[in-house]
């Protein structure tokens, strides 16, 4: 520990007792707006928690967790089984057993229809990648990608279903499916005739339609899936039967926790109303932000965490579930470290061919740019994305622009003259707070839109400063003291 056990025991405990009174006043305010929420949303009585009313303003919480109560957990539940019986009986079969069953499952709940568009889109992905063009399978991607966005389109494929739920669930999966086939396309354009075997469209269609990833991800690249779906391991039933029941026990404990903020805590109800914002106090306006992110956080350890361990029942390793928000101190950080399956995706197929941090400065700019234009567009492409996606790309320029500036070996060794380790450690706090401000303000957009920046900006920065902007900081500070401990501390590399 580089700096004294009393001074990180201070910035832990205010880092701690700021997150419980924040939330107590988000409670409060929760509580004070509760009828006008209720009037305007319909907040629905609690079924876990008796007594209490719950926020169902979260779409896509309360959207996957329907689905998943009503078909998805059993049509996984079958794939678990498929799995461990051809694990023990035909290992060498088990990658077209399990592409058979996803073919199967995606049939059974998006019918025919449904299923016929993500075969299209494998077999077109499949017949461009032939060419081996890489910019060629990347004007594919992005073409059969906006096809999800045309009017005419879409009102077509509603037809096909009764409900709003199913037609969405299709547009979820499809958005889904088009990463997996870019990646395999572009394994292919780059490995193709090298590894034909590996790379036939059997092998694209067990990684397309291979079901714990099928409709919300995570994330896996081609080469990293078809590298461990081939390799053969020692089945241990006893052993997987652990790791499931510890699996399911901490699935559960953070459905439980993810269930109890939305119904100690308005958050999503209380977003969607201005004039709750505007009015809160500035400890009530931390809480509700803090509560979205760490919402956000939590509700991704359900929707990741329930893929991933039946990708280690599978005998694969699944993409590092997300690093809590209240540890993130940069923009950088929360990048690596949140969804890592897209992070991977985005470095390996856009910013390294593009250049990357290899390249001239414009160049580092516009493979940086690129790839935020891309995930911007990639998750709909609203106005609300493209500021969202910007103010990443500016905090991740500046991020490693102040990176590159502090490596100059003229200025290490200034810094390192004048300052001692535990001073440099308080300047990187120092500047990491500003970052994360930024950082939680961008999130905020991404979360509930630019009216919510915008209120935040102009409350918190704005009619706030200095008083409110500054108390801000300190906590923030505080916050990446922890951070940053805890990543030297238990971070593995």
């Amino acid at each position: 520990m580089l700096l004294p056990a009393w001074e990180m025991c201070i910035y832990g405990l205010l880092a701690v007792g700021s997150h419980l009174y924040a939330f107590y006043e988000a409670h409060q305010v929760s509580q004070k707006y509760e009828a006008v929420m209720d009037r305007r949303f319909g907040l629905e009585p609690g079924t876990l928690f008796q007594g209490l009313k719950k926020d169902p303003m979260d779409f896509e919480w309360s959207y996957w967790i329907e689905w998943g109560r009503e078909r998805i957990l059993w049509l996984l539940a079958g794939h678990l089984l498929v799995s461990q019986v051809s694990r023990l009986l035909v290992e060498k079969y088990k990658p077209w057993c399990l592409m058979v069953y996803g073919m199967a499952a995606c049939w059974l709940l998006l019918g025919i229809k449904g299923f016929a568009v993500i075969l299209l889109h494998a077999t077109i992905s499949f017949a461009v990648a032939q060419f081996q063009l890489s910019l060629l399978t990347w004007l594919c991607s992005l073409i059969l990608l906006s096809t999800l966005r045309i009017p005419a389109v879409e009102e077509t494929k509603r037809k096909w279903y009764d409900t709003e739920n199913e037609y969405y669930l299709l547009l979820f999966t499809v958005s889904v499916r088009c990463l997996f086939c870019t990646s395999f396309s572009l394994e292919y354009c780059w490995h193709g005739p090298a590894q034909k075997s590996s790379r036939s469209f059997l092998w694209m269609l067990a990684y397309v339609f291979y079901y714990p990833t099928f409709h919300n991800g995570p994330l896996m690249n081609f080469d990293e899936f078809s590298k461990q779906m081939r390799r053969q391991e020692a089945f241990n039933l006893k052993t997987n039967l652990g790791i499931l029941m510890v699996g399911i026990i901490r699935i559960f404990f953070w459905w439980c926790l993810a269930e109890l903020m939305i119904h100690l805590m308005y958050i999503h109800a209380l977003y969607s109303s201005a004039s709750p914002l505007e009015a809160a106090s500035y400890w009530a306006l931390g809480g509700l932000a803090l509560a979205q992110v760490l919402f956000f956080y939590v509700k991704y350890l359900v929707l990741y965490g329930v893929p991933a361990l039946l990708l280690q029942m599978d005998g694969l390793k699944p993409p590092a579930l997300p690093c809590c928000v209240s540890l993130m101190y940069g923009f950088t950080k929360m990048w690596r470290s949140f969804d890592v399956g897209l992070h991977r995706f985005l470095v390996r197929y856009i910013y390294v061919p593009m250049g990357g941090s290899q390249s001239s400065l414009l160049g580092t700019l516009f493979s940086t740019a690129l790839t935020f234009a891309f995930v911007s567009y990639w998750h709909g492409g609203q106005s609300y994305l493209w500021y969202w996606g910007a103010l990443n790309w500016l905090g991740v320029i500046v991020e490693n622009g102040v990176k590159r500036i502090l490596s100059i070996s003229l200025i290490q060794d200034l810094i390192e003259s004048f300052f001692s380790p535990r001073i440099r450690r308080r300047l990187h706090a120092v500047l990491a707070s500003v970052s994360t401000s930024m950082l939680i303000l961008s999130n905020l957009i991404f979360l509930g839109g630019n009216h919510v920046g915008k209120i935040y900006w102009n409350r918190i920065f704005i009619e706030g400063w200095p008083w409110a902007t500054l108390t801000v900081l300190g906590f923030l500070y505080c916050y990446s003291h922890v951070g940053i401990e805890w990543e030297q501390t238990y971070a593995v590399n």
